[in-house]
């Protein structure tokens, strides 16, 4: 067989592997959604005060391990390749979900959302991975169906994580548990390797290898920091649903689950169209800067609409006009990918993931403390929807910084073997 023939059957095999992989940890993520707080708060005596409190600190763990491991892990699959770093993480994100499954108290459910943390980390490797096997022109779209993954999961995971936890809080554990590794199966029968060793980094260089020492490389490439800005405002502003969503329209409509349910499904659906069908044709008329604008205004204009909205169908339209907002990533990481070299991949993407995992840790405290200041001060400010208006005015710092950041840099690399 053909070097060439040999390279697009890797690209074949691999694309559909990575998206499986994104489209499980996601499904896995959207699965906890309904089910985790509530088994937390079964083991807490079904003390909804104390539930919160353990919630919050669950969460501000795995954000904490994610910014943690992320570089480390970027930098392993620099170095060793993609294959390993990628089935190691899988096969330990599908043993931790038996492992929460199984556990008796909180201490122990606690033990397995830290190693979920660390094994969640195999995305920035998915998105290495994407850029060692298609060429740089080709990236934007790849990135998109990556995103397409993130909307599939959120609108089904909170489905599936509902329906099987009516019947038992465990059972979606073990659902994801099974995923996990009947994905690691796939993988480690037929994913090939796709960084060769002629193109991985020489040594593994401990002082990078954590989240301030991943910083060297966001500041060795021009134009690099600052797209680097604009992808940690995007994560903070896009924190606030997460972290406010049921309260707020709950609130501001006395929306219930049900109602809240509906608003999910529409705006992981509007995701998923953008993503798997709109990327790859804006990108080829736009470019990748003119992408990334449109997102982050599309995204602010979104942002602004939810934050007024004095009624349910108006909020909605919120889902719209933000729709665009999916044009975001793929054009961003298109950019930054071609800033650096083919051994600097991973370094690059576990930099990104641990700017994800600082949002992840600092945007439930931001918002949670804003929408408290805006209902107890509703008679005189007038404002619940603070904390989304807050959301929106990151988008538009991100899109001021995004703009002559995003010009397009000289080629770093070769196209994809």
């Amino acid at each position: 067989m053909t070097t060439e023939a040999m390279s697009d059957q890797r690209r074949k095999a691999a694309v559909p592997f990575i998206f499986a992989t994104a489209l499980m940890d996601v499904l896995a993520l959207g699965v906890m959604i309904p089910v985790l707080p509530n088994l937390v708060k079964s083991m807490a005596g079904g003390d909804t005060a104390r539930a919160a409190d353990y919630t919050m600190v669950f969460a501000v763990t795995w954000g904490a391990m994610q910014f943690v491991v992320s570089p480390l892990q970027g930098m392993l699959s620099d170095r060793f390749g993609r294959r390993p770093v990628l089935l190691i993480s899988v096969f330990g994100l599908g043993i931790d979900y038996i492992f929460m499954a199984l556990a008796p108290t909180l201490a122990w459910l606690y033990v397995g959302r830290v190693i979920n943390g660390v094994t969640s980390a195999s995305f920035s490797t998915a998105n290495a991975y994407i850029a060692d096997v298609t060429a740089p022109e080709d990236r934007a779209k790849a990135f998109g169906l990556m995103g397409a993954a993130w909307g599939v999961g959120f609108v089904i995971g909170p489905v599936i994580g509902g329906l099987l936890g009516q019947m038992n809080l465990r059972w979606p554990f073990y659902l994801s548990a099974a995923l996990a590794l009947t994905n690691w199966l796939y993988g480690y029968f037929i994913l090939p390797e796709s960084l060769p060793k002629s193109r991985r980094a020489k040594t593994l260089n401990w002082a990078k290898a954590n989240p301030l020492g991943s910083l060297a490389l966001l500041r060795s490439k021009p134009g690099l920091l600052a797209l680097a800005a604009v992808y940690f405002l995007f994560q903070m502003a896009h924190n606030v649903f997460p972290s406010i969503f049921v309260l707020f329209v709950g609130e501001r409509f006395g929306w219930g689950p049900r109602d809240a349910s509906f608003m999910l499904l529409a705006t992981g659906s509007a995701n998923i169209f953008v993503q798997a069908t709109l990327v790859g044709p804006a990108v080829k008329r736009l470019g990748e800067r003119g992408a990334l604008l449109i997102g982050l205004a599309s995204s602010a204009a979104g942002m602004m609409i939810y934050a007024f909205a004095p009624t349910g169908p108006i909020f909605y339209l919120g889902v719209v006009v933000g729709a665009l907002s999916g044009l975001m990533s793929p054009g961003l990481q298109g950019l930054m990918t071609r800033r650096v070299g083919p051994s600097e991949q991973g370094q690059l993407q576990g930099a990104n993931s641990a700017m994800m995992g600082v949002a992840a840790i600092a945007g439930p405290a931001l918002y949670l403390s804003l929408l408290a200041f805006a209902v107890r001060n509703k008679a005189t400010l007038g404002l619940p929807g603070l904390p989304i208006l807050v959301s929106s005015l990151l988008c538009l710092v991100a899109l001021a910084v995004a703009w002559p950041a995003a010009r397009p840099a000289p080629e770093h690399e070769p196209s994809a073997a």
